[in-house]
């Protein structure tokens, strides 16, 4: 491109052909055309330099098409074949060749390359000495001179000797070539700006052959804009393209006629990018001699991408001319299709085919897709030689512009909106790098009218001629410029958040540059741009915004921008408002204080004066500055007003005269620095709420900084600065919807709430809630001053509720006190009270006491004033509580107790709790409900620590932790959570959270607190008077004032004539379980006092006395166990079959103990009563004469010595004694001592008597007689019945009587029955299988005729067997028939099936209606009998290999 440029130039001054100035090699250096011709030299500092004779420029022309067949083209060196030679000769690949165009040839080609290879350091080195002169340094300092007088080149003829050569003038002539092309570039921009405001489509050439373009055009231009297309991106990657629009333009037309060659390659971007050929042709003669050589020539030889559209006119009713369109069109593809290719298509214009618009945008697509590839070839090999010359003196950035431009506009027309971007970022950040290196001062702009505005999203704002400077451009319009450009292409892309994420970045470093130059801007340019630019962002983007296309991140992110864009437009836009006086408008809150304090003023070279004629405003600013008053805080509150400037106005405006000195150090240069401009949002949000901008050493006054001379110009007043700046923003800004906002308070106000809503609500919509929660608290300043407290207490809750939640309580302590005081306004009694608790509970050192004593005192006042309904309140901050320190209460289950609470109050003052709540929380079960504590009597709570002690009534068991404090105070319901404040014994500051919280009762699980149980657990005398111990043993618990209720059984009667006695227990029962006594041991006495005390029995309870509470002790009660059962003997042969069961009594205790006797005991103990003797009876032998020996063997049943002193028998009928005994023993016998749990035997002789059946019934059993008396100690079981005072004789002997029945059976010597067991099966029983149980009844003698009955032939039978063992198939009880003759049988069957395997007893065959002495069994006892298990089932078996 720069070759180019270099052409047209001498062909304007008509110069001689210019030569080739290249480097060769390190240190080598080349002038001229490389052939034979050139001369080598060798410079002084080693370069080699070689110069040539000028090239001639002329080129032969192509004469290819001038005779075909027969002249050698003298261009090309081609034959192109002639028709004859086509049909014999030529072959395909000749024919190839011949149509094939040349490969492109870039600028450099068609002129001669001008290239400079230097080093940076080299370039000024060499052309400040002229020892060290050389060629590259002779025409550096040649370019740089002529940069600032052109003339010099033809003025000035120098020969330069280099190893004997000499360098005319020519070499002169050619650096101002380089210069002039320098200097001609920058005249195409303006051409270049009107290209692109006109050229917004593609543009493709229309060639009409046959004139058919009228015809056609209206359905050609229909199909426009192209729906669909792949093009390919810079990276060669196919991009779908939707909607592209595009031009049919005649080759013919003015527009494509009419440009230069050089425009043509320098803003190649416009040129067709596809050229259509619009033939047609009736006849195959016309075709071959007319239109093809033609289209030959059209189409030969030249770079631009071509097809050809065939248009058929003939009709379709017209087949002879059909068939010719065919066979011509037919020919048209054999001439110019190729097999890679196809470059035909047919239009009929009568009745197009259904594909040939799909077939027509395919092919103009391909020819634009590769059109554009070739030019992004081209224009990225131009620019990359650009970029390789950055560094060279003569480098132009104009130059590197346009080509840069160029393409990233044709990627624009293209739709290729990504490519398009990637330029401008490149251009951006090679524009960026260009400024920065350059040592040159260029000139930074702004200073023109107007600049003040924003230009970020008009590209159009200024033409490029109007910011050029030398080879580059100025930056205040170029990089507002290039981001025009990027934003616009964003726009179309849809990237609104991309739009807002780099314009906000934009305004932020923009911004930084203003501050650079601020000294040559115009004042306060740098905070009016920010301003405008954001607003003018703002607009833009929320007009192409559409809901619910970002995805939900990304659009969180894009609100959040928005947030930051209003944000620093407030800030700034306050900061012009503070300037001219609107200072007293602006809330002096923790935000704006932030904001605002550190954020610099203001730095022009000199600070602007007063008008002349401004008098009079300055005397009404001063009226207005002396009307103003703080507006006095709710609560009589005394707090220093939070600063909005970073330093004092006043003596800033006044330093920054020209007129007046600077001061001392500190005021020349500002300690502080200011704030970040990439902050977005103001800065309190993004400092730590404790650290506080220190209030200015200087004290804000209208006087003057400080003594001056007299020949110094007095300082301004603050109303003069305030006029000052107002007439000096009126010449600098030129947006009037500014100017408006800034014209009044009102105006101002208005503006300053829509900065704000903006803000807060883009940061709402965003989630950051805390930006816009803050920001809310500004919009509620400006409601509560004009008096809508109703939405401006609204906003106030959602501040406090942030700061509180943060734990910034330096900050809430600036807005909860305007919160309160709309709270009162409007009446709202909670939110008020809830309002000075909050302010109560803050930090001491935000307020003063008596600040404090204030709110107490609204509190207690609205707290026992007349509220409609009590009021709920949570105190939580203010009135704290935790359990005193050490382990916590213990209590066992069901137990009250005293509970101690330390309660911690930050009130300032006494303070009386009408009632205290406090609930107690298990920490095991959290289904388990809270339980609450009440004191109803009035508390008084002291500032600092209390300690209230509250009734704990009966918990369940676990364990249990503060839970919430509530009480009341007056009408006010306050709530208090479990917040612990724990400190050492000497302070009452220190404060901890408990993680977990400290149990502060623990009540056990259920336990033995008591055990009751019987003293003696061996038997008692059955009918006596006997002493029942109930032995009571505390288990670490207090049995102080416990009551027994004592209930006895059935069978059992407590003697009411006797006391009860209690005594000490001192040794070991035998139910403990760790020892256990031996038979007849007595308990170990141990040494000590043994406490004995008689009660009485009131209702049936016992009151125990004080010394039992917590010592093991026994309650002796006298009972008697009344049984009128008379005790039987047995058998020796038999077993015994008493239950003990039958023997046991119960007797029901109940005791009742603790505090409130809320602990009960319940046991029921079970004593066992027996009877002295457990008696035996046996035949020890039987005489030949009848006599019978029957032996009596006594078994004592009591741990006691037993003295038998008597034993008589009266014997039942049928048996008589033998001689005269009369049923006694010997006497000699007695007393007869029995032993504990021994036994003795008595024997008698008796006899077989008489026997008489009715008086056999009467008397069925013999009565033993046996006189007794008992030896025993109560603790160990039986002893002597208490006898009555009145009966009891001293000394006498106490005797007691015996009575036990004995049953004697008369010997079986005749039967009259016989029942005998068959023998079972030989092959044995099993399981599971039925068998028949058979037994033979035999009738052994007559029946005499008495004992004959009247159904003497049916014998009653009944089949017994144990149901777990055998089930019985068959009848089990029934009659049978038997003759009452002797000898007569039968045989009883029933079926049975064992169900177990093993040896069982086998069922049993009885005759319930014949006695049984009178029946004979066979075999006489119980036998067994073996069952085997169930056989296997072949089922269940697998078969084993052997």
């Amino acid at each position: 491109m720069q070759n180019t440029l270099l052409n047209q130039t001498k062909e304007s001054l008509q110069l001689s052909p210019k030569f080739e100035v290249s480097a060769c090699g390190v240190g080598e250096f080349s002038v001229g055309h490389n052939n034979s011709n050139n001369r080598t030299m060798k410079g002084n500092n080693g370069y080699l330099v070689t110069m040539g004779a000028p090239s001639p420029r002329s080129r032969p022309a192509c004469t290819c098409s001038n005779r075909p067949g027969s002249v050698r083209c003298a261009r090309h060196g081609y034959v192109v074949p002639s028709e004859r030679m086509k049909k014999r000769v030529a072959s395909k690949e000749i024919l190839r060749r011949a149509l094939t165009p040349p490969p492109p040839r870039r600028c450099e080609k068609r002129s001669e390359e001008i290239r400079f290879f230097m080093n940076d350091s080299d370039t000024t080195q060499l052309a400040t000495t002229y020892d060290k002169l050389t060629c590259v340094g002779f025409i550096s300092s040649i370019v740089v001179s002529m940069r600032n007088n052109t003339s010099l080149a033809r003025k000035e003829e120098r020969h330069i000797h280099m190893g004997g050569a000499n360098i005319t003038s020519s070499l002169l002539v050619f650096v101002f070539v380089v210069v002039n092309a320098a200097v001609s570039m920058a005249n195409f921009l303006a051409q270049f700006q009107s290209i692109k405001s006109t050229s917004d489509r593609l543009v493709i050439s229309v060639e009409d052959v046959s004139d058919l373009w009228p015809a056609v055009k209206p359905a050609f231009e229909a199909r426009l804009p192209f729906k669909q297309g792949s093009l390919n991106n810079k990276t060669r990657n196919p991009v779908l393209v939707e909607k592209l629009p595009a031009e049919f333009i005649l080759t013919t037309d003015s527009r494509l006629r009419s440009r230069f060659p050089q425009e043509q390659l320098l803003f190649w971007f416009r040129e067709p990018y596809a050229t259509i050929v619009l033939v047609t042709c009736e006849d195959l003669d016309e075709f071959k001699t007319i239109l093809k050589p033609r289209l030959k020539l059209i189409v030969q030889n030249d770079e631009r991408e071509w097809f050809i559209v065939f248009v058929s006119r003939a009709h379709p009713a017209n087949d002879k001319a059909s068939a010719m369109a065919k066979k011509v069109y037919a020919k048209l593809e054999v001439e110019f299709n190729t097999k890679k290719r196809e470059r035909c298509c047919k239009y009929d214009i009568h009745l197009p085919e259904s594909n040939f618009w799909e077939d027509l945008e395919s092919k103009i697509m391909e020819c634009i897709r590769n059109t554009l590839d070739k030019r992004v070839q081209f224009y990225e090999e131009e620019i990359r030689k650009l970029s390789e010359q950055r560094l060279m003196p003569v480098w132009n950035f104009c130059n590197f512009f346009i080509l840069k431009e160029s393409l990233a506009f044709m990627f624009e027309m293209a739709h290729l909106h990504d490519d398009a971007l990637r330029e401008y970022d490149e251009l951006e950040l090679c524009y960026i790098e260009t400024v920065n290196n350059t040592g040159k001062q260029r000139d930074f702009g702004g200073a023109d009218h107007g600049d003040d505005q924003a230009a970020l999203l008009n590209p159009g704002n200024k033409a490029l001629t109007q910011i050029v400077q030398d080879d580059s451009f100025r930056e205040f319009e170029f990089r507002q410029y290039l981001f025009a450009c990027q934003s616009k292409l964003l726009f179309k892309l849809n990237r609104l958040f991309e739009v807002a994420s780099r314009g906000y970045s934009f305004i932020i470093s923009f911004s930084k540059s203003l501050a650079l130059h601020e000294r040559i801007l115009p004042f306060c340019m740098r905070e009016t741009w920010v301003v405008t630019a954001c607003l003018a962002l703002i607009d833009a983007i929320l007009s192409n915004y559409n809901d619910g296309l970002m995805a939900p991140d990304i659009e969180k992110r894009f609100f959040h921008l928005l947030g930051d864009l209003y944000s620093l437009a407030r800030v700034k836009f306050m900061r012009l408002a503070y300037l001219i006086g609107y200072g007293t408008e602006i809330e002096r809150s923790p935000v704006n204080s932030a904001a605002l304090s550190l954020l610099s003023w203001p730095k022009p070279a000199v600070w602007p004066s007063v008008p002349a004629d401004a008098s009079a405003e300055v005397l009404e600013k001063e009226k207005v500055i002396l009307q103003t008053t703080s507006r006095t805080k709710p609560f009589g509150i005394q707090r220093k007003p939070l600063p909005l400037e970073p330093t004092v106005l006043l003596r800033e405006a006044n330093r920054r005269r020209a007129s007046l000195s600077a001061g001392n150090a500190f005021e020349t240069f500002d300690g502080r620095q200011g704030i970040t401009e990439g902050s977005g949002f103001d800065a309190s949000t993004r400092m730590s709420p404790s650290q506080k901008v220190p209030p200015s050493s200087i004290p804000r006054t209208n006087s003057s900084p400080g003594n001056f001379d007299g020949s110094i110009d007095r300082p301004m007043r603050l109303a003069e600065i305030f006029v000052a700046a107002e007439h000096a923003l009126k010449k600098t800004i030129s947006s009037q919807e500014l100017l408006k906002s800034l014209s009044s308070s009102e105006e101002f106000e208005q503006k300053y709430l829509e900065l704000t809503k903006g803000a807060a609500d883009n940061y709402h919509r965003s989630l950051w809630k805390r930006h816009g929660v803050v920001l809310d608290g500004e919009i509620a300043a400006v409601s509560f001053k004009h008096g809508h407290f109703d939405q401006a207490a609204k906003s106030y809750e959602k501040v406090c509720a942030l700061y509180s939640g943060e734990g910034w309580q330096d900050l809430l302590a600036e807005v909860l006190p305007n919160l309160a005081e709309c709270q009162k306004i409007l009446n709202d009694q909670a939110g008020y009270l809830l309002s000075c608790v909050r302010l109560l509970s803050l930090d001491e050192g935000l307020f003063l006491n008596e600040e404090r004593q204030a709110f107490q005192s609204e509190l207690v006042r609205l707290a026992h004033s007349e509220l409609k309904d009590p009021v709920p309140l949570d105190v939580s901050s203010l009135i704290t509580f935790s359990g005193n320190p050490g382990p916590p209460l213990e209590l066992c289950d069901r137990d009250p107790g005293t509970l101690s609470v330390t309660v911690w109050s930050g009130f300032p003052d006494d303070i009386t709790l009408d009632s205290i709540n406090l609930t107690l929380v298990p920490t095991s079960s959290v289904d388990e409900g809270a339980k609450a504590l009440q004191s109803s009597t009035p508390n008084v709570l002291h500032p600092g620590r209390n300690t209230i002690t509250l009734d704990l009534p009966p918990q369940k068991p676990g364990s249990y932790v503060l839970g919430v404090l509530t009480g009341q105070i007056g009408q006010l319901r306050f709530r208090s959570h479990s917040f612990s404040k724990i400190g050492p014994a000497d302070t009452d500051d220190f404060m901890s959270y408990e993680k977990p919280a400290k149990p502060i009762l623990k009540v056990l699980r259920p336990r033995a607190l008591v055990d009751l149980d019987a003293a003696v657990s061996s038997p008692l005398l059955t009918n006596e008077r006997q002493w029942i111990g109930i032995l009571v043993r505390p288990i670490n618990y207090s049995l102080k004032g416990a009551v027994l209720y004592i209930d006895t059984g059935p069978g059992l009667e407590i003697d009411d004539s006797h006391v009860i006695e209690m005594e000490t227990y001192a040794g070991v029962s035998e139910n403990d379980d760790n020892k256990v006594q031996k038979d007849g041991a007595q308990i170990d006495s141990l040494n000590y006092e043994k406490k004995v005390e008689r009660l009485t029995l009131h209702n049936g309870k016992i009151e125990f006395p004080n010394w039992a509470s917590d010592t093991p002790s026994i309650i002796w009660v006298l009972v008697r166990a009344m049984s009128d059962m008379l005790s039987r003997g047995s058998s020796s042969v038999t077993t015994r079959r008493e239950s003990i069961v039958d023997a046991m009594r119960t007797i029901a205790l109940n005791l009742e103990f603790g505090v409130y006797h809320n602990q009960i005991f319940e046991r029921t103990l079970a004593v066992h009563f027996t009877y002295p003797f457990y008696v035996t009876t046996r035949v020890t032998d039987k005489c030949n004469d009848g006599t019978l020996l029957l032996q009596v063997i006594l078994h004592s049943e009591v741990k006691a010595t037993l003295t038998i002193y008597d034993a008589w028998l009266d014997l039942q009928h049928g048996f008589i004694h033998n001689g005269q005994t009369e049923g006694r023993p010997s006497s000699s016998l007695f007393p007869l001592v029995i032993s504990p749990t021994s036994k003795a035997g008595i024997l008698f002789s008796i006899c077989l008597g008489k026997t008489n059946g009715e008086e056999d019934r009467k008397q069925q059993e013999s009565i033993l007689n046996i006189k007794y008396g008992i030896s025993g100690d109560r603790t160990i079981g039986a002893h002597p019945p208490v006898m009555d005072e009145s009966t009891k004789v001293d000394g006498a002997r106490q005797e007691l009587i015996f009575k036990n029945a004995i049953t004697l059976q008369r010997p079986v010597l005749d039967p009259c029955l016989a029942v005998g067991f068959l023998p079972l099966p030989s092959d044995g029983l099993r399981v599971g299988q039925l068998v028949k149980m058979q037994w033979r009844v035999e009738r052994l003698k007559d029946l005499d005729e008495k004992e004959v009955p009247e159904q003497n032939d049916e014998v009653l039978y009944e089949v017994k067997a144990n149901s777990g063992n055998w089930m019985i198939a068959g009848r089990k009880r029934g009659h049978v028939s038997l003759s009452p003759k002797q000898g007569a049988r039968i045989i009883i069957s029933v079926l049975c099936m064992p169900l177990v395997a093993g040896y069982v007893r086998p069922p049993h065959l009885g005759l319930p209606d014949v006695d049984e002495a009178n029946v004979s069994c066979k075999p006489a006892g119980p036998h067994l009998v073996c069952v085997l298990p169930p056989a296997l089932s072949s089922s269940f078996c697998i078969p084993v290999n052997s």
